[in-house]
């Protein structure tokens, strides 16, 4: 019996599907450089217009200072300001600890008890909504200590994303996959170990790099009433009392350090959340466009 032969690709679609790789290599190429250099193409035109600015409208350096004065109070300076950073970077760093304890704790017993959902999950949405500039003077009235005040405040306004992102990433569930579980029979701890959380794993990091941002800019508006209060602390503290002085290239100093943090914590999350679901799942698996 005659073997059967495997068909032959003709020449004209090898040289096709060999351009169209090409081009997608080409594109992915294109667009990892520009991933990098068009953000830094825009930092570089900001600078040299601002500067521009600065320089057409003789504008005093109280006003607005120039980005060298700036980049030099930033370099003097750096033992003030990033001994404050320091502080900042503590409280934020707290905060957002006891968010994701506090968040995945109670996502874990919302799911295990619809009770116990519908009797707390409503002052969870209530917390989240009224604005920690509100309720962050109250928070330092009844509160002695400062440094619990400010974790507090951070806390509040990092808790709820962690607890939202893993409570719908619990019920989100295969459900195919929970009827499977229970033909075997497999226990309510069983369920939620080996299913719930690793559906909820992908949920929990998206809601995890939004608390990151959100806990160093309730640890900055804590700062920022505590300091009004005549408590030294952190960065928020830095640009209170350089203001009061108008030393406004400090300010300016300061807020890129403040800048700068929530860019390097949401980067660093996003590593996190990379290295966890690149083998696995779809938002970080590469695809080819």
């Amino acid at each position: 019996m005659a073997e059967t032969e495997a068909p032959k690709t003709r020449p004209g679609t090898k040289r096709i599907i060999d351009r169209e790789e090409a081009a997608r290599a080409r594109r992915r190429r294109i667009e990892s450089i520009g991933r990098w250099t068009l953000p830094l193409v825009v930092l570089v035109l900001m600078i040299v217009l601002w500067d521009r600015i600065c320089v057409w409208n003789d504008i005093p350096k109280y006003i607005l200072p120039r980005p060298g004065l700036v980049a030099e109070t930033l370099w003097n300076d750096a033992p003030i300001l990033f001994k404050a950073l320091l502080i900042t970077l503590r409280t934020t760093i707290l905060a957002l600890l006891v968010a994701v304890i506090g968040g995945v704790g109670l996502a874990v017993l919302f799911t295990q008890s619809k009770l116990f959902e519908m009797s707390f999950y409503p002052y969870a949405v209530v917390l989240q909504v009224t604005p920690i500039v509100a309720i962050a003077p109250l928070i330092f009235i009844y509160i002695s200590s400062k440094i619990v005040g400010m974790l507090l405040c951070a806390w509040i306004v990092a808790f709820f994303p962690v607890l939202s992102n893993t409570t719908l990433g619990l019920n989100s569930a295969d459900h195919n996959l929970r009827d499977l579980f229970n033909i075997y029979g497999a226990t309510r701890w069983q369920r939620l170990r080996y299913l719930q959380l690793p559906s909820a794993l992908p949920y929990f990091l998206g809601g995890l790099r939004i608390a990151g941002g959100l806990a160093l800019i309730g640890a900055v508006v804590a700062e920022y009433v505590a300091g009004t209060g005549g408590v030294g602390s952190g960065l928020a503290f830095t640009i209170l009392e350089s203001s009061y002085r108008l030393n406004i290239p400090r300010v300016f100093a300061a807020l890129i350090l403040i800048a700068a943090t929530g860019v390097v914590i949401f980067m660093a999350l996003s590593l996190l959340s990379h290295l966890l679901l690149r083998k696995w799942h779809e938002s970080a698996l590469k695809r080819e466009s």
